[in-house]
Order: structure tokens, then sequence, then C-alpha cells
């Protein structure tokens, strides 16, 4: 039985970037949802061929939504919606919300995460204890890369829609800020 893989995306979340893959099956019905290659929803003779398939994400738990409609005859078109919002809507929320930087050390890299709302810090999709503190221009979050001291700073950046601009050490050494392209 045909089953083939009709979508990817990746989901941006403070713990990682989650892979979701739709697989349906057009004469079956058979719908197959994969989040890093692990099969997380199994539908098998489906008589309605389009509908919707919701799951989650994610560390802590993003509510995921796959929808299936009709797109002409014997055509379909699938969506994903995040957190209630269109994956597009959500990628670029994310990018307003999370600050992402690449740690490149000797045993490997590491991704590490500020989500602003709540200053915690996630690196490689662990959320790590942080101390802060106040300091001459601004605060400072600190915390461990690997075994290597980090810190975010936080200052102001003087224009009010910009608001605060994030920076990060790792032994000093400033690292500069990731955008991750999805």
């Amino acid at each position: 039985m045909a089953v083939d893989l009709v979508a990817v995306w990746d989901v941006p979340c403070s713990d990682g970037i989650h892979q979701v893959e739709v697989e349906h099956g057009t004469i079956s019905g058979r719908r197959i949802i994969k989040v890093d290659g692990q099969e997380i929803v199994r539908r098998d003779w489906m008589f309605r061929l389009v509908g919707s398939e919701t799951f989650e994400v994610g560390r802590p738990r993003v509510r995921c939504t796959v929808k299936i409609e009709p797109c002409g005859a014997f055509a379909y078109q699938y969506s994903l919606d995040v957190d209630g919002k269109a994956f597009r809507s959500f990628t670029e929320h994310q990018s307003k919300v999370m600050r992402t930087w690449l740690v490149t050390a000797r045993e490997g890299t590491y991704r590490v995460v500020l989500e602003k709302g709540t200053l915690d810090v996630w690196v490689n999709g662990r959320k790590l204890e942080t101390a802060g503190e106040f300091v001459e221009d601004g605060t400072e979050t600190h915390f461990e890369v690997g075994k290597k001291p980090a810190y975010i700073r936080a200052v102001t950046s003087g224009d009010k829609r910009q608001g605060l601009v994030y920076s990060l050490y790792v032994q000093e050494q400033l690292i500069p800020e990731h955008k991750e392209t999805l």
C-alpha cells in the first residue's frame, strides 16, 4: 500500500528544532506523522481522506495540528498549525521571543536558547539553572556551556521599539547570534 511523504516542517522550540513529517496514502487514507523520526500518529484505512491530526512536540509541550484539505480533483493541501498559529506565524513569533546562539567546542556544538519572556536558558534541549545579577549597564544571567562559564548580558538598546539587546559570552568571548533559517 503506497504512502507518500507529503510534507516536512522544522518546528523551532526552546529545547531544539523538531522535524515533523507527514505521510499520506491518497487511496487508503492512511496517515502517518513522525516527530524527529519517531512515529507518533498512525491511522490506517481512513474512509475520509481529509481531516486533521493533533499531537505535541518539544519541552515544554507545544500543541500541533496537521490539516489535510482537498485542493482540486484528487489533490490535497497540507498545513501545520503550531500553538494555535499557522506555521509561518509561529516561526515569526519564535524569532521574536527567543534568541539562539551556536557555540562550537572541542566536544561538539551547543545550541543555546534564551526565552526572552521567562529568561529561561536552554542548552542542547536541557533547561539550565541560572544565576542572575545586576551589572552597571544591565543584567547578566550566568550558567555553564559544557564545563565553561557563560553568561547572557541584557542591555538597553536606547531604542524603545528595539528594547533590550542580548549577547552571549562564553569564557568572556562574545558569541554571534545565530539566525535559524527554517
